[in-house]
């Protein structure tokens, strides 16, 4: 690699790093005052204009807080948890692409960290890491709450882990990839002349299994049961505070936010761009230069793409303030009895559909 190619893989992971650092405080104000607007209440707007510093208070607060680790817990792999979940959901962001690519100069540079082949794998290796922090911070913590949190949190993402993969086998099937880029180019086409060839209208089942499963997946309402306050305290992060804390309060969103990501990229075209703005690029394709209508086009790309994952945030959002928490039982029955044999049902049916047309 030159200097060029390392400079450029530094700015995109500055860029990342800054998207998901900088968003996760933004996420939480919206989250509050969200759910104040949906509940009819006022939430945070004493600390900046409309209460936007809050979360920066925040963040100050649980920073300077004495950072302690209770006498009975075991050391390492209570300070290891935290870690593992912060590193986990941002290193599988590397493997999303969120543009085509830039042309500087005679060098071509890929809006994407991680150019693998197989880059759905790579995103899933790291997101099945998740479980991990989860059972280390429960045992490690030698709490009854803590573990009861750890155990509900990991057979909980193991059993919806399994109807996700099929969701997605199946959705591998019709692309014929494992590369996300590819899986990308193949939904920035039409369908039937009007519609957008997403995922969504090819596949709206395993789209729909797909939301479920990463709902259960990233612990959010209404499938938080591993963090029940009316149960279990406040779950497997019970004995956590201050730095370690925020480090899994931060991991939560950034793990929201890559499921967003690569939720997006199967099932909504990535980073293609949103129907009906395409014609407002060509309008400048007489007026610039092929290099620079390409950079023009990737930006617009990479806007295109964060509305998107911002609309999925806000359903995020939406979901947490509309629906009750489900019951334990109802919880893998749900995943077991439900979702695994649809997905598995519907997987088989995709693969009799393409050997038949003879995709």
């Amino acid at each position: 690699m030159t200097l060029f190619d390392w400079s450029a893989l530094a700015l995109k992971i500055l860029f990342v790093l800054g998207i998901s650092f900088g968003m996760v405080p933004q996420l939480v104000w919206f989250e509050r005052r969200g759910a104040a607007w949906m509940q009819a209440r006022v939430g945070p707007n004493r600390v900046g204009i409309f209460g936007l510093m809050q979360p920066l208070a925040d963040v100050i607060k649980l920073l300077s807080k004495e950072s302690f680790i209770p006498a009975a817990a075991s050391r390492f792999y209570y300070q290891l948890a935290p870690a593992i979940s912060a590193i986990a959901p941002v290193a599988a962001m590397a493997a999303i692409p969120f543009g085509s690519f830039l042309i500087i100069g005679e060098h071509k540079v890929p809006l994407q960290i991680a150019q693998l082949d197989m880059g759905i794998l790579a995103v899933l290796a790291f997101a099945g890491l998740e479980v991990y922090p989860i059972m280390l911070a429960g045992w490690a913590s030698n709490n009854k709450y803590s573990m009861l949190g750890a155990l509900r949190g990991s057979s909980q993402m193991v059993s919806y882990e399994i109807a996700l993969g099929l969701a997605l086998v199946s959705m591998l099937l019709i692309y014929g990839t494992l590369d996300l880029n590819t899986m990308v180019s193949y939904q920035d086409q039409s369908l039937l002349g009007f519609l957008p060839r997403w995922g969504v209208f090819l596949n709206p089942l395993a789209c729909l299994i797909f939301l479920i499963a990463i709902f259960a997946e990233t612990n959010r309402l209404p499938f938080d049961l591993p963090e029940g306050e009316s149960e279990l305290v406040a779950g497997y992060h019970l004995e956590y505070g201050a730095g370690k804390f925020a480090l899994f309060f931060f991991a939560e969103y950034v793990a929201m936010m890559m499921a967003s990501a690569l939720y997006i990229t199967i099932f909504f075209g990535g980073y293609a761009l949103i129907p009906g703005t395409g014609w407002i690029l060509n309008l400048f394709s007489t007026m610039l230069s092929p290099d620079m209508f390409q950079n023009l086009l990737a930006l617009a790309q990479v806007a295109s793409f964060i509305f998107k994952v911002g609309c999925m945030m806000f359903f995020f959002v939406w979901v947490r303030w509309t629906l009750p928490r489900f019951r334990y039982d109802q919880l893998m029955h749900l995943g077991w009895k439900l979702l695994f044999p649809i997905a598995l049902v519907n997987l088989m049916a995709v693969a009799l559909i393409i050997a038949w047309i003879g995709v």
